[in-house]
C-alpha cells in the first residue's frame, strides 16, 4: 500500500516592484519580499529559506546570500542556501523548497529570488549575463545571451517563412496585460507601428523583443495543507507538478538547436505528475526573455507544431480571453526580468490569477496553471503546475 503524497501548497506571496531601483540594497530587496510573503500567509515562520539569484557574487561582490537573507530576515537558525540556474534561478530555488517540503523533512520553507541589475555597470553586464552561455566555445567568441537569441531567430524565420510583423504579437500581448500590474516595469499597451519603429538590438531582435533587465525581488512561502489552521487568510494553491530538466549548455552540442528539448521535457513531466493535459491548463507563464523564447515555449509544450508557434501570437489564443492566455501580468518583457528573481514573479503572478486577484488581467475561472522558467537558452527549464484549492 502507497502512502499518499503530501500536499504541499503555496500559503503566502511577496514581491517589490520592478524596475530600476537604484535607492535599495540587494538585502533590503529580498527581505521586503519574504516579509511580504510571510505577511500575507498570516506570520508564517520558514526553517529553511532557498534563495535563486545569478549576478550577486560578481555584480553586488556579494556571495553566501542565503545566510544573508536569513539573518536580515529574522531567520537565523534557518537553513540557508544559494542557487543558481541562469535566468531560471528562482524556479530552481522553488523547486529546492518544494523537494524539501514535499519530502517532510522541513515543514515551512520559502523560496525567494533577489536580482540587483543596476549594481552592475557599462559593459560589465554583457560580459557578466554571457556567463550563462558556454564559456569556452561560445561567450570567448563574442557571443551574449541576446545576440545568440537573434542568430537563432533569424534560423526560424528564415525556416518558417516568418513575417516580421508576426513576431510583434508577443511583445504587444505582454505590454497589454502589464497596464494593469502595478509592480510592472513598463505599464503601457504598445501599437505595431511603435514595435516596428524600435532600435534593431541584434537583428531580428529590436528593442521590444527582449525583456528588459531589471531590479526586484519575490518569494514565495510553502508548507504542507495538514499544517495549516482552516482559516488561512487567502485561498491556498497546491503545486501539483514540478520538474527541472537541463539540456546541453552550448547550442551546438545539441542535435536539433530549434528545439527547447529541456522544455518540452520538463512541462510533460510536470503535467503528467498534475495528471492534466495542456487543454486543462487555464494559462501559461513563460519565459518570454526574448520573442524567441516564447515562441520556442510554445511549441516545447505542445501548443503549437514545430514552426508553427509564431502563428499563435496573433489567433486570438494568447490573449487573457483567450484558449491560452499567457504572460497575464507583463511577462518577463514587460513586467521586466530581475535574472533570478523572474521565476519566482512568475509564479507570484500564477498564484495571484488563481486566487482571484489578479486585477482587471484577471483569467476568467482559473483554477490551474502552469508556470515556465528557462536558464539562457532553454539549458535549464524548471516548470511548475499549480492549481487552486477548494476543498480542505
Amino acid at each position: 500500500m502507497t502512502s499518499k503524497k503530501p500536499q504541499v501548497v503555496i500559503a503566502g506571496i511577496g514581491q517589490t516592484k520592478v524596475g530600476e531601483l537604484w535607492d535599495v540594497s540587494l538585502r533590503d530587496l529580498a527581505v521586503q519580499a519574504v516579509m511580504a510573503a510571510r505577511k500575507d500567509a498570516g506570520g508564517l515562520k520558514p526553517t529553511a529559506i532557498y534563495v535563486g539569484n545569478t549576478l550577486a557574487a560578481a555584480g553586488s561582490h556579494q556571495a553566501n546570500l542565503g545566510a544573508l537573507i536569513a539573518e536580515y530576515a529574522g531567520l537565523i537558525g534557518a537553513e540557508g542556501i544559494t542557487v543558481e540556474a541562469a535566468d531560471a534561478s528562482g524556479a530552481a530555488a522553488l523547486r529546492m523548497a518544494y523537494t524539501a517540503v514535499l519530502s517532510g523533512l522541513v515543514d515551512v520553507a520559502i523560496a525567494v529570488g533577489v536580482e540587483k541589475f543596476t549594481d552592475v555597470i557599462g559593459s560589465q553586464f554583457d560580459s557578466l549575463t554571457a556567463q550563462m552561455l558556454d564559456t569556452d566555445y561560445e561567450a570567448s567568441a563574442g557571443l551574449t545571451p541576446v545576440s545568440q537569441a537573434a542568430l537563432l531567430l533569424q534560423r526560424y524565420m528564415y525556416d518558417n517563412n516568418v513575417p516580421r510583423e508576426a513576431l510583434a504579437a508577443f511583445p504587444l500581448i505582454a505590454h497589454a496585460n502589464a497596464v494593469n500590474n502595478p509592480n510592472a516595469m513598463f505599464r503601457k499597451a504598445i501599437k505595431l507601428e511603435t514595435y516596428l519603429r524600435a532600435g534593431m538590438i541584434a537583428d531580428p531582435i529590436n528593442l521590444f523583443d527582449v525583456a528588459p533587465y531589471a531590479d526586484g525581488a519575490a518569494a514565495v512561502l510553502l508548507t504542507r495543507a495538514d499544517l495549516l489552521p482552516p482559516d488561512m487568510p487567502n485561498p491556498l494553491i497546491e503545486i501539483v507538478g514540478a520538474s527541472l530538466i537541463i539540456d546541453r549548455l552550448a547550442i551546438h552540442d545539441r542535435k536539433d538547436p530549434m528545439a527547447f528539448t529541456a522544455a518540452s521535457i520538463s512541462a510533460g513531466n510536470a503535467m503528467m505528475q498534475a495528471g492534466i493535459t495542456l487543454e486543462e491548463v487555464d494559462f501559461f507563464e513563460y519565459a518570454d526573455i526574448t520573442t524567441l523564447h516564447a515562441i520556442l515555449s510554445l511549441e516545447a509544450i505542445g501548443a503549437a507544431p514545430r514552426g508553427e508557434g509564431w502563428r499563435l501570437g496573433s489567433n486570438g489564443c494568447l490573449a487573457l480571453d483567450g484558449k491560452l492566455p499567457v504572460a497575464t501580468l507583463g511577462g518577463f518583457k514587460a513586467r521586466g526580468h530581475p535574472l533570478g528573481a523572474s521565476g519566482v514573479y512568475q509564479v507570484v503572478e500564477a498564484v495571484l490569477q488563481l486566487r482571484g486577484q489578479a486585477g482587471a488581467s484577471q483569467v476568467k475561472d482559473a483554477h490551474i496553471g502552469m508556470v515556465q522558467c528557462l536558464g539562457g537558452p532553454a539549458s535549464t527549464a524548471v516548470t511548475h503546475v499549480l492549481k487552486k484549492v477548494v476543498n480542505r
